[in-house]
């Protein structure tokens, strides 16, 4: 090696140091400056691509980090972190087919790397490969078979499959190994929830805190109510989740005043105003709002495990929501019913957040079968506008829903609503209006199994997927007719 080689491999060695140090010191935005600076030298440099790629990735910048890390392989594409960073950003990005790719050069590459097997399961799943997904899991078991997140995404695949009691076997034997795992926790909680085991399943929902940023406990001065006495207390009840979940635990509140509690509700703007008249709430606010005075708290899916909730003692007294009697009166003088025999609510997408959007929204045109003009009036219930071509004619009523209040005036005027998964059919059941519900396989967990009924809100009809993915027989069984 010339001294001019040498030294300039001196000279990347240094700057990947720095760049490393800067990592693990939490400093992405330095070490990017000091890849970008070195490889305007020496562009040839794998390592210091992939140096820069671990960079963008802590900062943030998926697209570039995939650029970086795509340069690095075209330099050396046997660079197997490459491929297992690359891939894991990727999946993050929903972009699972190329994620697939490069965690199966991955494991190409080594075989014998119990993790990648993880890492390409994973993905497999979120392509829907589930049986590859399966074999990808019961690999890494047989590399490593005390690795914890091998059991983890073994016991997701089967799930997918409807395979609840080994999921629950392998969930406890990941638990096993670590008993401080809380996506096991939360795995098996949702398990357990959806085959019927609820008393089993609400302790172990309770680690959904520790599974998201978007979850972390609430932190307050005040201590956490655990379900005793309160005592005229006045107890801060607040929504955790999305609205669906918010509509659906707002039943437990008149069961917390009984108790003597004094609630205090805190929830999303858009649910301010259809929960305002709900029994035992003294004070609601807004998220973000100051929250005054309370003694104790509580998030709103803790509450059936404070209250011991099995199947059988469900609070499901319906209707426990209702719309405000002037606006649903407003909404009865918008709505034509001249020519019309039905009048049809339609909630066809969720929100694109949930990462199960994919498979519980249906594009609308798949529910063209049902058009009928001449008998049937659909009213959209998106806040967004539908799609110019559908094939199904859809009143627009998007620039009218400002909140939940307005979707429940509306809905109190409608003969039937038909939905997806999603905070409407919620709302629509907690009203106590005829809903028909169309789920994915496999559900959410509290929709259970083999039913077309739900304990949690009895106008509710199930009609679920047979096979994942497929809405057109889903949407032919919908008894339409049967109607007029």
């Amino acid at each position: 090696m010339s001294a001019n080689q040498s030294n300039s491999l001196a000279r990347v060695n240094d700057a990947l140091k720095l760049a490393a140090k800067s990592i693990s010191a939490g400093k992405p935005r330095e070490a990017i400056e000091i890849c970008r600076a070195i490889l305007e030298q020496f562009p040839g440099e794998a390592k210091i691509h992939y140096a820069l790629g671990v960079a963008l990735t802590q900062m943030g910048k998926p697209d570039e980090a995939i650029a970086a890390y795509r340069a690095a392989l075209r330099l050396r594409p046997d660079f197997f972190e490459v491929r297992v960073n690359l891939g894991t950003v990727l999946g993050g990005a929903g972009r699972s087919d190329e994620a697939i790719a490069e965690f199966s050069e991955a494991s190409r590459l080594r075989p014998d790397v119990a993790e990648i097997h993880v890492n390409l399961s994973n993905a497999l799943r979120d392509s829907w490969l589930i049986d590859r997904a399966i074999a990808e899991s019961e690999k890494a078991l047989a590399i490593k078979p005390s690795l914890a997140e091998a059991h983890l995404c073994l016991g997701a695949a089967l799930a997918c499959k409807g395979e609840f009691a080994r999921a629950i076997a392998v969930y406890r034997d990941a638990i096993r190994i670590r008993p401080d795992f809380p996506a096991a926790h939360l795995n098996l909680a949702l398990a357990e929830l959806v085959t019927g085991n609820l008393q089993q399943g609400w302790p172990e929902y309770e680690w959904r805190q520790s599974c998201s940023a978007a979850l972390q406990p609430r932190r307050f001065s005040q201590p956490a109510w655990n379900g005793e006495h309160p005592g005229g207390k006045t107890i801060l009840l607040y929504a955790e989740q999305g609205f669906g979940d918010a509509i659906h635990f707002i039943r437990y509140v008149p069961m917390v005043a009984k108790l003597g509690g004094k609630v205090l509700l805190e929830c999303q703007p858009a649910l301010v105003r259809l929960f305002q008249n709900v029994p035992g709430i003294e004070r609601i606010v807004a998220v973000e709002q100051t929250l005054g005075h309370f003694d104790l708290h509580c998030a709103l899916p803790s509450l059936p495990l404070m209250f011991g909730t099995t199947l059988d003692s469900i609070p499901a007294a319906i209707p426990y929501l209702a719309a405000e009697p002037q606006a649903a009166e407003a909404w009865r003088t918008r709505i034509d019913r001249s020519g019309k025999h039905l009048h049809v609510g339609l909630a066809w997408a969720g929100s694109a957040e949930n990462r199960n959007d994919r498979n519980r929204s249906i594009p609308l045109t798949k529910f063209s079968p049902l058009n009928s003009p001449d008998r049937i009036q659909f009213h959209s219930l998106q806040i967004t506008p539908p799609p110019a071509k559908s094939g199904i004619s859809v009143t627009d009523w998007s620039a009218h829903l400002k909140d939940f209040a307005d979707t429940a005036a509306l809905i109190a005027n409608l003969d039937l609503v038909i939905s997806v998964d999603t905070a409407v059919a919620h709302l629509v059941g907690a009203m106590g209006k005829k809903v028909w519900l169309l789920l994915p396989f496999p559900p959410d967990w509290r929709w259970l199994l083999d039913r077309t009924g739900s304990p949690w809100y009895p106008t509710i009809r199930l009609f679920r997927q047979e096979t994942p993915g497929d809405w057109d027989s889903v949407i032919r069984r919908l008894p339409i007719n049967d109607q007029f």
